[in-house]
């Protein structure tokens, strides 16, 4: 997949092109013993839930949040992801839909995903939930963990930020053909329209303490590299238990693009160890 050359004109063709390429919530589970349903919240928020049929008593959450650079794709983005952890972990997983920019610039998408976390988190009162995303979704994951200290909750058990879009600042230039630079400050532009904000852009936030623990994991060859490395080092100063993976020539997006890889297939196991001992307590 090459990066789209996005702008205001071509956005439309774009997203209708991406969304038409994911699968639908029945196509991701097949015959496997899961249940979908949707759920909708209000101000365009719609929040879809997946679980095992039968879930087992004190079953974890995972709250996930799809990428799209903060202008495109939907909530079905990831469901082959959360289809996965669902039968590996017994999670009850939901993917949030929120407003997209630049039709609606920050804070309409932040706030939009932490009052899915919430809703989820009170509806299903979980022992132990996890938030995450890829890309744009693993910087609003950021964003909503810094939310959810701030502002007294919902408790996060963990943060797994994957190839997170956490700086508008980049600087870092790479010949990644799946996200470039110019896509990426249409992105950031789009989003903050004009502001500044440390929620927005994790990587401004002055203070990382009392954060979850984290899983960071970024391509060696993409155009977060440097951003993604710097926030995990900030957490692990701060005392937030930080994992940090960066995988050598690695393009962004590479597990979703390059599924049968055998850089996916290590990551894949990598992501799977650290939530088994989030889970299980033992660091």
């Amino acid at each position: 997949m090459t990066s789209p050359e996005l702008s205001a004109e071509t956005l439309p063709a774009i997203r209708a092109a991406v969304r038409a390429g994911n699968l639908t919530p029945a196509e991701a589970i097949g015959d496997r013993d899961i249940a979908w349903s949707d759920h909708r919240l209000g101000d365009g928020v719609v929040v879809t839930v997946l679980r095992p049929r039968q879930p087992r008593p004190g079953a974890p959450g995972l709250y996930s949040i799809h990428g799209g650079g903060m202008v495109m794709d939907d909530r079905f983005a990831d469901l082959p992801r959360l289809v996965a952890l669902i039968e590996e972990f017994g999670f009850v997983a939901a993917t949030v839909e929120y407003r997209l920019a630049p039709e609606h610039p920050h804070p309409a998408p932040l706030e939009d995903c932490y009052a899915g976390l919430r809703w989820f988190a009170e509806t299903f009162r979980f022992d132990r939930l996890v938030v995450g995303g890829g890309s744009a979704g693993g910087g609003l994951a950021a964003g909503v963990a810094l939310l959810a200290r701030d502002r007294g909750g919902p408790a996060l058990a963990g943060q797994l930020l994957l190839c997170p879009m956490l700086d508008d600042r980049t600087a870092h230039e790479v010949p990644d053909a799946v996200w470039t630079r110019a896509a990426n400050d249409f992105g950031w532009r789009s989003l903050l329209a004009g502001q500044t904000s440390p929620y927005a852009a994790p990587a401004r936030m002055a203070d990382l303490t009392r954060l979850p623990p984290a899983f960071v994991e970024v391509g060696g060859a993409e155009l977060f590299r440097d951003e993604d490395v710097a926030y995990a080092q900030r957490l692990a100063r701060a005392g937030v238990p930080t994992e940090l993976h960066v995988w050598a020539d690695a393009h962004h997006g590479f597990d979703r693009f390059a599924p049968d890889t055998e850089v996916t297939r290590a990551a894949l196991a990598a992501r799977s160890s650290w939530l088994r001992r989030l889970l299980s307590g033992r660091g």
